[in-house]
């Protein structure tokens, strides 16, 4: 089973901890990469310690989570290798899997109750890639050049 790293800011602790003991139930094997407090902190400097962990190999796939969810899936994105999706319900979870490959969830704490943010976890780990058609996206996504293709006439 792929180990999951979870990361979060102070606004999101208590969401990711949350997710951590689902996916941990779950017999997923973590990695907590914190925060674990309501002490202030950074989100672009938790989803670059996110990245890293997926970068090296600590992990294969991530969650994050900060109050909206939307600045620290700016701040993974910016990582080649990462495909952050903000989920809000189980619909862009599953399509973030199958469409996009998405390699981390990324959730809002304050805009994502817990029981909808244990379902949108639950098809995210149990969805695959659907490739095919959106194989060529997705490698387009982490700067792979696709054979034959070549960008819309303008």
């Amino acid at each position: 089973m792929t180990r999951i790293a979870f990361s979060s800011d102070h606004a999101g602790y208590l969401l990711k901890d949350e997710l951590l003991a689902l996916a941990r139930a779950k017999g997923f094997e973590v990695l907590d990469l914190g925060v674990n407090d309501g002490n202030s902190v950074d989100y672009p400097d938790m989803a670059d310690m996110l990245a890293a962990a997926l970068a090296d190999g600590r992990a294969g796939i991530g969650v994050i989570v900060c109050g909206s969810g939307i600045g620290i899936s700016i701040a993974a994105n910016r990582h080649r290798h990462i495909r952050a999706a903000l989920c809000h319900d189980v619909t862009t979870a599953r399509l973030a899997r199958e469409h996009n490959d998405a390699n981390v969830l990324a959730l809002g704490a304050r805009t994502t109750g817990i029981a909808v943010a244990r379902d949108c976890l639950e098809v995210f780990l149990s969805t695959p890639f659907e490739g095919g058609r959106h194989a060529r996206r997705v490698a387009k996504l982490s700067g792979l050049a696709v054979a034959g293709d070549r960008p819309p006439a303008v």
